[in-house]
């Protein structure tokens, strides 16, 4: 059986010394004799001691420990993100604690309430689809842990966060199907408690009624990103009575969802679908989305991750501005279907 790791307590207790004298042996401290020092390291040597760097930390008032909570680990979009908030972290000697909401505002909040147990020194977070409430971050400031969101944000500017500038990107993807010819143009948005959906929704908006078309309040359905859900969106299009001829999904997975329906029904053909994130797997599929909004999840990671360093290290100060960084997108156009 293991023995319990070896304390300075225990060194002290040997020596006949208090554990002060022993920490500044160890550390080379000159108000400690170079025969008491040696005889301290030696000792220890002995015992393999090791620093309890927890304590060390601890004692400083950091952990170097960064948290970072996300909808799903196993989304494209988000590994992407990882690799940049790993990259950057290590840069700077950090830890990282990852961990999945699941698209739970219940079980989001439990998250953070464990990030603060942990004593993260700050926090990345992309909100889950059902999040409404902030004041379980907003819990946080008591505790001077800084909060930076990406992609998925709050719908207010008090807060730090970096997102891509969805709705000049739907901007974007509508006037592409637009001049490809369609004029009757469906989108399958994502809950309305996102503010994702409703900067899509603007983007639409915008994009119909500049080019003087009218805007049909019912061409746009909210679905809550899973496949029934997006089944049913389907369903409500094509028995519309102006059944439309191409539709803008909420991002890849909905897109996914949609044209395996659609090829079940056979009228896959029938529709020219544009999506978000532009995941790598779209450019292998036989019937993929004429073209999806690249999101830039590395570079998104990365300014967060950068962000929330920088606010680590910031002295604390009531009048500090608050960042608030987009990320421009772009509109990849995939080969035109046969």
């Amino acid at each position: 059986m293991q023995s319990k790791p070896t304390t300075i307590k225990e060194i002290a207790r040997i020596l006949n010394i208090s554990p002060s004298s022993v920490s500044r042996g160890l550390h080379d401290h000159p108000s400690i004799g170079a025969v008491t020092r040696e005889k301290i390291k030696q000792l220890a040597k002995s015992l393999n001691y090791e620093p309890n760097n927890a304590a060390i930390l601890f004692q400083k008032g950091k952990t170097y420990t960064i948290g970072v909570i996300l909808p799903e680990l196993s989304e494209h979009f988000f590994s992407i993100a990882i690799s940049a908030i790993e990259d950057e972290a290590i840069k700077k000697n950090y830890t990282v604690i990852f961990a999945q909401s699941h698209d739970n505002y219940e079980q989001e909040v439990k998250l953070v309430e464990k990030m603060k147990n942990q004593r993260v020194d700050g926090l990345l977070v992309s909100i889950s689809k059902g999040t409404s409430k902030f004041d379980h971050f907003e819990k946080l400031n008591s505790f001077n842990i800084p909060v930076v969101f990406f992609d998925r944000i709050p719908p207010f500017k008090n807060v730090h966060y970096v997102a891509c500038s969805l709705e000049s990107a739907t901007i974007k993807a509508v006037n592409y199907l637009l001049k490809k010819g369609h004029r009757s143009i469906g989108m399958i948005n994502g809950p309305s408690t996102l503010y994702a959906s409703e900067e899509r929704k603007d983007g639409y908006m915008q994009a119909i009624t500049f080019n003087r078309l009218k805007f049909d309040p019912s061409l746009v359905v909210n679905c809550d990103l899973t496949e029934e859900g997006t089944i049913d969106a389907a369903n409500q299009f094509l028995n519309h009575k102006r059944k439309p001829t191409a539709i803008v999904a909420f991002n890849d997975y909905v897109a996914l969802f949609l044209i395996k329906y659609f090829k079940k029904l056979n009228v896959i053909n029938d529709f020219d679908i544009v999506s978000y994130a532009n995941l790598p797997i779209i450019s292998y599929l036989d019937n993929s989305p004429v073209a999806s909004v690249e999101q830039y999840p590395y570079l998104q990671g990365q300014k967060a991750a950068n962000i929330l360093l920088d606010l680590i290290h910031s002295p604390n100060s009531e009048n500090q501005a608050y960042y608030n960084t987009i990320v421009e997108s772009d509109l990849i156009v995939n080969e035109v279907k046969e």
